[in-house]
């Protein structure tokens, strides 16, 4: 492989990790079936090595950027840009006793990302270009429909999506209240069907609901033709997930908050998804991403990248089996307002790399992204 080298004549080695974190308010008071929030704080993490450098992020606890200045910094430093896998083994081996699924999942995730974007630009390639292309359009869908929307807000953000932008799919959260807002739900069920007509429509309770309530809702979704419900109940509860997926017509989906490549096997063993999702931010970055989209692609099944869409972008056109990415209103604001280099998704599909900028393609954006900084 050529390419830049370290002065040593040898490979370029990573020089330093920066950390930042970024906290941005939400539009309006926003909430699914099992929390809510006000705003939503990223950690950005910068990788320098021969004068370029890599930018990633994960979205979640500002603690992350303490464990990568802890933990994981002094895990990389000086090993050589090249083997990101390698150098997201050794960030595995530093978080062990300090918990690799959670917060210490998100630093690496974000490292590991900011990694192979520095390796991409140090080689002048876009992303998935060093990675390999199988596709070069990717779909997404619209995702937002939080439970705090009245019925104006919702018909207006779903129609911006499937009328304006032309996106063909969308989804919306139910599950109100740990499910205890049943009747609400179908109301907006509907209200979401007759907003995008003949669009696919799908739902995500977010583990809100019994495993009884999903399967007695699911009559409901078929009235409305939903055809992919995402967590009826919690992505812990695999059995359970199994028996919905047994019991309903609609694509019973999870993995979202999968930390380690275990875990997604342990959910496709047990049969509890017939799609299965996946994190870039939290799951251990591009490198584990792209091995659990094999796990998937060895059963047969799809995978789908859940939000921070510019990050799972350029990764989804490298497998043969994703599904689509999930154009999640919160993470597209921000994406949009704190970097450049931002994605069209007019017409239900992104196309990564087309513009032929290196690395994932994001800048962030100074003056603009300072105000929302924390410290």
């Amino acid at each position: 492989m050529s390419g830049p080298s370290g002065a040593d004549g040898g490979q370029p080695r990573i020089e330093a990790l920066r950390t930042a974190v970024y906290t941005v308010p939400t539009e309006v008071p926003e909430a699914d079936g099992t929390a809510a929030w006000t705003a939503t704080t990223l950690v950005t993490v910068h990788a320098e090595a021969a004068g370029a450098t890599g930018l990633g992020w994960t979205y979640g606890s500002p603690a992350a950027a303490a464990v990568v200045d802890a933990h994981l910094a002094p895990a990389v430093t000086g090993r050589p840009v090249w083997d990101v896998p390698a150098a997201n083994e050794a960030m595995t081996r530093a978080v062990r006793n300090a918990a690799r699924p959670g917060i210490a999942g998100h630093a690496v995730s974000a490292v590991d990302i900011a990694l192979w974007d520095l390796k991409a630009r140090l080689l002048g390639l876009p992303l998935v270009s060093l990675l390999g292309a199988a596709r070069e359009e990717v779909p997404v869908y619209g995702s937002g429909g939080f439970t705090t929307y009245d019925d104006t807000r919702q018909d207006r953000q779903l129609r911006g999506w499937t009328e304006d932008l032309g996106i063909p799919r969308v989804k919306i959260k139910i599950g109100e209240s740990w499910g205890t807002a049943g009747d609400r739900d179908r109301r907006r069920i509907s209200a979401a069907r007759r907003s995008v007509g003949s669009a696919e429509l799908y739902v995500d309770a977010n583990g809100g609901c019994t495993a009884k309530q999903a399967v007695r809702l699911a009559a409901h979704l078929d009235a409305e033709d939903v055809t992919w419900f995402e967590e009826p109940v919690s992505s812990d509860d695999l059995p359970g997930l199994a028996r919905i997926r047994d019991a309903v017509r609609q694509d019973v989906t999870a993995g979202e908050y999968g930390y380690t490549l275990a875990y997604f096997e342990q959910m496709l063993a047990a049969g509890a998804v017939d799609c299965l999702q996946a994190d870039v931010t939290r799951c251990g970055g591009v490198t584990v991403w792209l091995r659990a989209a094999a796990l998937a692609e060895a059963r047969g099944l799809q995978i789908s990248g859940h939000c921070a869409p510019h990050l799972h972008a350029h990764a989804a056109a490298a497998v043969p089996n994703l599904r689509h990415l999930e154009w999640f209103h919160d993470h597209v604001r921000i994406e949009r307002t704190l970097f450049t280099g931002a994605l069209d998704p007019s017409g239900g599909t992104v196309r990564p790399g087309a513009g032929g900028s290196p690395g994932h393609g994001m800048e962030l954006r100074g003056p603009d992204a300072e105000r929302y900084r924390e410290g």
